[in-house]
């Protein structure tokens, strides 16, 4: 990619993130709702515990009933490529 390229994709990018963070009031923010009943803040246990270690944990489970549920006994490879004789 040239340049000219490089520096409009960067420009685009820059503008685009500039106006997003523009338009979002965080002021709107302070204003409560009908009915918004905010719950009590996670500690940072609760939050790395709920956000990291609960998907590693779900994904390490299924990952160890698939290999241990894997019934196939032969494993597909792929075939050599035929060598041309020359």
């Amino acid at each position: 990619m040239d340049k000219k390229n490089a520096l409009r994709a960067g420009a685009l990018a820059a503008g685009t993130t500039l106006m997003m963070l523009l338009m979002s009031s965080p002021a709107l923010a302070l204003t409560r709702d009908d009915g918004d009943d905010p719950g009590a803040g996670l500690s940072v246990a609760q939050t790395l515990g709920l956000y990291v270690l609960c998907p590693v944990a779900l994904f390490a489970i299924i990952t160890g009933l698939v290999m241990v549920l894997d019934k196939s006994k032969t494993r597909v490879t792929k075939p050599a490529k035929a060598r041309a004789k020359a």
